[in-house]
């Protein structure tokens, strides 16, 4: 059922991003007077469809290969590679006899939708439930590291009080691609030392490697005291009740949550002694540790949530908030590209395929998970199609601008070659996603 429920949401959040993508061409092709033969989400490779319907001219339907979709525009060598109706001369309804500056506005015209849509799923997301964050003066007990932060030098209850050596606000800005691309440095304070740790540039290799990669660095909550809510297996066999503080393991104190996990995981399979604080009293029981280093309870987020402010906004207000959010996945996404080809990180750690996509759309519906998601995904598809690859957005922009400096087009035949190389690259590089994805199922760590 989960496989489902991720599949679903995959295939819901990618088809309005790829319709929104070739509306964008569609609207600009028809404003300048271009004919459109075709609008398809996915392909429909060898002239196969699952659905279509004319309407007006234009032929709209569903493709049976999902790799996308396409807006057939008549007059332009495209995914399609149809070149007949090039042989004749230009007519005024067609692509290639519109001026260049109008042909780079239907080009661009996919990207520009997608940077819209990405802007203003996040300004509804903001109008709707503002923006909850810890302050950082709120984390008094320091930070909890995973195993890639102690791997690189952190420990539990550091307080990283400066980012590249300023003050920040908001304590989640140490897991922000801010911190972990532009090889920042963090001012620590550990007991009576102040420490500068920098952050290696190769530290996307080891997120990629782990499931909850970026909590292993350093995990999203602050360190902090806990107390028991929900409990089911061996916690209530064992007599654990909801509002119970766990003050120690087999007689180790565990004031925080992350010595508590320690505690148990250092006891898989066994029977460990809890000592637990109530109003009242204080009680020794006994619970058994399963195999993955659990007893059996949810923490109350009233611990978690009582170092947490929300910031409420208008629509007015608002919007810049969700603009910037929207424009820092964007860059954040070129920061990763940069790195690849720098070889700073390793292209089988950052590309994903759909498989890679939809493990993070997850196996229950959450609408604020989904939205934020399309909204990422749809600044990480303006992206991708600006990348100047023969066959993408970019690629065509790329080719009018030098017709445009030369004063001149580029021969059908040039276009037509690079359209055939383009295609070889994206299919290649969808291959070795797709395989890369299924390496990860079985080798990266949960």
């Amino acid at each position: 059922m989960d496989i489902l429920i991720m599949a679903g949401q995959l295939i819901l959040g990618l088809s309005i991003l790829v319709i929104l993508h070739e509306f964008g061409h569609f609207i600009a092709a028809r404003a300048f007077g271009i004919k459109v033969e075709k609008f398809y989400l996915f392909f429909d490779a060898w002239n196969f469809s699952l659905f279509k319907f004319n309407y007006k001219g234009v032929e709209y339907g569903i493709g049976w290969l999902p790799l996308g979709g396409y807006v057939k525009i008549a007059g332009m060598i495209d995914e399609s590679m149809d070149t007949e109706q090039l042989a004749g001369p230009p007519q005024p309804w067609e692509f290639r006899a519109k001026p260049a500056w109008q042909r780079l506005i239907v080009m661009l015209g996919g990207i520009i939708v997608n940077i819209i849509v990405g802007i203003l799923i996040f300004w509804v997301l903001v109008i709707r439930y503002g923006e909850t964050y810890t302050p950082n003066a709120n984390a008094k007990y320091g930070i909890v590291p995973g195993v890639i932060g102690k791997k690189i030098g952190l420990k539990a209850g550091d307080k990283v009080t400066a980012i590249n050596g300023k003050p920040f606000e908001r304590f989640e800005e140490l897991s922000s691609s801010n911190v972990l691309l532009d090889n920042t440095v963090l001012t620590i304070k550990r007991d009576s030392q102040t420490i500068d740790l920098k952050i290696p540039p190769t530290i996307l290799n080891d997120i990629a490697d782990y499931d909850d990669g970026i909590e292993q660095f350093i995990n999203h909550f602050p360190r902090n005291k806990f107390s028991v809510d929900s409990v089911y297996g061996a916690s209530k066999a064992a007599g654990l009740r909801k509002g119970d503080s766990i003050v120690a393991v087999n007689n180790k104190p565990v004031p925080f949550f992350d010595l508590f996990q320690e505690a148990v995981q250092a006891n898989k399979n066994k029977s460990v002694q809890l000592s637990v604080k109530r109003p009242d009293t204080t009680v020794t029981l006994t619970a058994k540790v399963d195999s993955n280093g659990k007893i059996g309870f949810f923490r109350s987020e009233k611990d978690l949530m009582a170092t947490q402010k929300t910031i409420e906004y208008g629509v007015f207000a608002a919007f810049p908030v969700g603009a910037d959010k929207a424009w820092d996945m964007f860059v954040s996404n070129a920061k990763g590209i940069k790195k690849i080809f720098t070889g700073q990180v390793k292209a089988n750690k950052a590309i994903s395929s759909p498989l890679g996509i939809a493990q993070k759309f997850g196996g229950t519906v959450n609408w604020i998970r989904f939205w934020s998601l399309v909204g990422f995904l749809s600044m990480v598809l303006a992206l991708t199609n600006l990348l100047p690859i023969p066959g993408l957005d970019g690629g065509h922009t790329v080719f009018l601008l030098i017709e445009m400096i030369k004063g001149k087009p580029l021969s059908d035949k040039f276009l037509e070659r690079a359209q055939i190389v383009g295609f070889v690259l994206l299919i290649s590089l969808m291959v070795f996603a797709f395989g890369n994805d299924i390496v990860k199922i079985f080798t990266r760590h949960k």
